[in-house]
């Protein structure tokens, strides 16, 4: 029965610790925030059974005893299975490390407490501060291992002397607009961009050392940030000559803690410019335009006072066109596959950029057709059920951008949400605003989880929206299965809007 109890148990630690390890590098390595997520959610309750089978059969040792606790222990197996992640674990050097760091310190305490199995028991219950200690234990070797991949990458860099560095960095819009300016200063450049979400240092780093080459012409580096200093460490990294800010707004406010820090952490991307640097803003962003830093910068946007403008902008399931202006007067007719107002704004402000680096609007227009969407930011999936997967947008002017977009279409509208999180004392209150701007577009709201469901359901209920056209399900599955159940007489249109990370 030993033998069932340890195999039991090694199961459910190795479930455990594999769940941990996948928060622990969605939340950075931070054991601030690690800490934060194991008290939100009721995995924990699961790791605690074994402990109470555990206690059984300390008190009384019989074969009864051992049942109970291994029936406990099947119980935490079964809670604690990994299942299919949005973001799957990736399984890196330093993943690898501390998956042997931890093995390490749980054999220990599986060999010390076999016969007395409280100890083992026990072990499972802190799982979470296993791999925690795990991460600690290894903190000299990932800081050395850290310095030698970042001198390298630096090295790499100071090789290239003409090649141009481009940060760009935002509160949202920065992926995008990075995508886009991949494509379009490709037209007369060897670019080079950061891939997918690699705006991390170490993830900038890699992106140097892996695919940078000598006849690349142009670097744009996406710039992420949770914390203050964040962009400030990415700056001293790649020391980029020129640079862009998508937008600022309340994102990571739950990290940030205040929008002062929010806008301190994005100018630190302007402070490090050259003074012959380039600075282009979204001249659109209400934030901005109110904390104007007071270096030369050159803005873009749907507003008339932007020095690159878009107008006449038009909508359909085709996509859409629109008119650019730039400074000299020049102006051009585009037309892109790509939706939605915020979309005509960050390719304006891709656009400016090639064209302050000497790239004529015209000869822009092939490659602006061909921009293809950034997946899950907007994205148009045409079929019976038309879908606007805007998944990984998670802010308040993102959310309302997409609502703006969801309703320039004649037809049957809804949204899909579970609503936006991150935002700490103000996600109420965010997503309450969320409800009452959806009242006045949706057809029906569909809203996945009870959590963020209840502050958008009030803001909808406040704008007078009709409560049976309210859905509360618990996943994406069910709610999909709502959409397909009403009925309409005209095309369904859905905006599938954020999609919660693994760590929520």
């Amino acid at each position: 029965m030993k033998i069932v109890l340890l195999v039991l148990w090694l199961c459910a630690v190795c479930f455990s610790s594999v769940r941990w390890l996948h928060m622990l590098q969605l939340n950075s390595y931070r054991a601030k925030t690690q800490f934060r997520r194991f008290k939100e959610t009721p995995d924990k309750l699961f790791c605690l059974l074994p402990v109470l089978g555990a206690v059984v059969f300390s008190l009384f040792g019989t074969l009864w005893a051992d049942i109970v606790c291994a029936v406990f222990l099947a119980i935490s197996c079964l809670t604690l299975f990994p299942r299919k992640a949005k973001k799957p674990l990736v399984y890196t050097g330093r993943v690898k490390r501390m998956i042997a760091t931890a093995c390490v310190l749980y054999a220990l305490t599986a060999v010390g407490g076999y016969w007395f199995s409280f100890i083992p028991m026990l072990a499972l219950l802190v799982s979470p501060c296993m791999i925690m200690l795990a991460n600690l234990c290894n903190a000299p070797i990932e800081s050395s291992v850290r310095k030698w991949y970042i001198n390298d990458a630096v090295k790499k860099l100071k090789a290239s002397p003409d090649l141009l560095l481009l940060g760009v960095t935002g509160s949202y819009g920065k992926t995008s607009v990075k995508s886009y300016l991949g494509g379009l200063l490709s037209v007369k450049y060897d670019t080079l961009i950061t891939p997918e979400s690699f705006n991390t240092p170490m993830g900038v780093v890699r992106t140097v050392r892996e695919h940078l080459r000598p006849t690349h012409e142009v670097f744009v580096c996406e710039m992420g940030a949770r914390h203050v200093g964040d962009i400030k460490e990415l700056c001293d990294l790649v020391h980029p000559m020129h640079g862009l800010i998508t937008a600022i707004g309340e994102q990571h406010l739950e990290t940030f803690k205040t929008r002062r820090n929010i806008i301190n952490t994005k100018y630190e991307l302007a402070s490090s410019l050259p003074e012959n640097g380039k600075l282009f803003l979204n001249g659109d962003c209400e934030t901005i335009m109110q904390n104007l830093p007071s270096r030369p910068y050159i803005t873009y946007g749907l507003g008339a006072h932007n020095h690159y403008r878009a107008s006449d902008v038009s909508v359909s399931l085709a996509g859409t066109e629109f008119t650019v202006t730039a400074p000299n007067g020049e102006s051009e007719r585009y037309r892109m596959r790509l939706i939605g107002g915020h979309s005509v704004l960050n390719v304006t402000g891709a656009i400016a950029v090639c064209h302050a680096f000497g790239i004529p609007l015209s000869a822009l227009q092939t490659a602006v057709r061909k921009l293809a969407p950034v997946e899950h930011r907007m994205q148009l999936l045409p079929g019976e059920i038309t879908y606007i997967d805007d998944a990984y947008n998670s802010n308040p002017a993102g959310c309302k951008a997409a609502l703006e977009t969801l309703g320039m279409f004649d037809a049957c509208r809804i949204l899909v949400t579970p609503g936006m999180v991150e935002l700490g004392d103000a996600m109420d209150a965010c997503n309450e605003t969320f409800g009452r701007q959806a009242a006045h577009v949706c057809d029906l709201c569909v809203l996945v989880g009870e959590k963020q469901a209840v502050p958008i359901k009030r803001g909808l209920l406040a704008e007078g929206y009709p409560e049976e056209r309210i859905r509360v399900v618990h996943t994406l599955q069910e709610g999909l299965a709502q959409v397909r159940a009403f009925y309409s007489d005209k095309k369904k249109i859905v905006l599938l809007e954020n999609d919660l990370p693994d760590n929520y």
